[in-house]
């Protein structure tokens, strides 16, 4: 919340503008029950070859100034051989999604097993987005106050569909899972940690401990610097989002079923929150992707099919045995500044690295003047030195790349 001069701006602002961080002002106990609602039906959406689709919504646990972001859409997926109840899985997804379709392809992966899922919006985002802003805009901003009340409401409201959940004849209420992407895999593991129902839990380049994220990722760039203008440390932000970390709660679900597929060169979700939660249980199944936080669009199907593959077997009472790799290609962007070719901006794939932190490395470039390779020695991160060369020229250089 931003910090007023005035003294009667605060309150006109907790009291008129901003009812959710007002609601959150005091500790919420998240491993509460939410209050029962009863809920409308569903309605038929869509018929394919493999599932039905049905949409529903019902409001929000907590009511905000923006009344779009007070009720949820759903849509839930049927496999159309049901023959009995069947497994359900809830997919929530990524920061800024404008659509479902990766949702809907991982339902579909799950209708091909006989799993059922249910998509769940999550606040300030897509249907739930208030006029003249951007999906998911409000959702991650520079307080420590609106960041708890948006993970509070998230997490309270996929509790409130797993409420939906068990309340369909369709769906094995002793069979829920959870899977979710970037953010939409934060929020799965809060609510993992507070909520016992759901059995299983994939997490797809996702992680734990807020602040770090908040505090290193290169996607929130802006509101770090806010945070830092407002006097925040890492240390402070950290305690003050205790009430919304996940790792708070998930040493209850130690023991439980995990499967968390990380990026090696993540830099949204710094590779060290995605060992955390890989240590917050005691056995997990882990995949690492040769990539950044993008990379794996690439190779989406194949992550998709493993995701399914682990729900399938755990569901079924074996052991989920994941790959020890998916080849997925390590793509940059970037900028180098050699002698005496000059600048060239490009996009690239690694042709071939000494290691994981890419000690030495050789980089295939599209650029504006045509193909090129670079090879070098690793500086710092994400800065290289050595030489880049085509067909007719050769330089010596910096390569500055960020990978995605």
């Amino acid at each position: 919340m931003y910090v007023w001069r005035n003294a009667l701006r605060p309150l006109l602002c907790i009291a008129a503008l901003c009812p959710a961080a007002w609601v959150f002002a005091q500790p919420v106990d998240l491993r509460a029950p939410v209050p029962k609602i009863a809920f409308n039906d569903w309605k038929q959406v869509s018929d394919s070859d493999r599932m039905i689709e049905y949409g529903a919504e019902f409001p929000s646990v907590v009511q905000t100034a923006h009344k779009e972001n007070n009720t949820v859409p759903i849509y839930a997926f049927v496999p159309k051989d049901r023959k009995d109840k069947v497994p359900v899985i809830l997919i929530l997804h990524y920061w800024g999604a404008r659509d479902i379709k990766a949702e809907r392809s991982m339902a579909d992966r799950l209708a091909e097993r006989g799993i059922g899922s249910v998509i769940v919006t999550l606040p300030y985002h897509l249907g739930r987005t208030p006029p003249g802003y951007r999906s998911g805009q409000l959702a991650i901003q520079p307080s420590s106050e609106q960041l708890r009340a948006t993970m509070s409401q998230a997490a309270l409201d996929v509790k409130r569909a797993i409420d939906f959940v068990e309340g369909r004849p369709e769906f094995d209420s002793a069979k829920i899972g959870i899977a979710g992407t970037s953010l939409g895999a934060l929020v799965a593991a809060l609510v993992y940690g507070v909520d016992s129902r759901p059995r299983l839990a994939a997490f797809i380049l996702g992680g734990v401990d807020l602040a770090e994220i908040m505090w290193s990722s290169s996607l929130v760039v802006e509101a770090r610097d806010a945070l830092r203008r407002r006097g925040y440390s890492y240390e402070r932000l950290q305690l003050e989002l205790t009430e919304v970390e996940p790792l708070t709660y998930l040493h209850s679900r130690k023991e439980s079923s995990a499967f968390v597929i990380g990026g090696k060169y993540d830099t949204i979700i710094p590779r060290s929150s995605t060992t955390g939660l890989i240590g917050a249980f005691d056995n997990p199944r882990t995949l690492w992707l040769e990539t950044g936080h993008y990379g794996g669009i690439f190779i989406q199907s194949r992550v998709f099919k493993e995701v399914a593959n682990y729900f399938e077997t755990e569901f079924s009472g074996k052991p989920y045995l994941p790959p020890r790799r998916i080849y997925a290609p390590t793509l940059r962007i970037g900028v180098q500044a050699a002698y005496p070719t000059g600048f060239d901006i490009g996009v690239g794939i690694d042709l071939w690295k000494s290691n994981d932190r890419g000690d030495l490395v050789v980089v295939g470039l599209l650029t504006p003047r045509g193909p090129q390779v670079f090879f070098g020695g690793r500086v710092s991160q994400g800065l290289s030195l050595g030489v880049s060369g085509s067909t007719t020229r050769v330089g010596f250089g910096l390569f500055w790349s960020r990978v995605l």
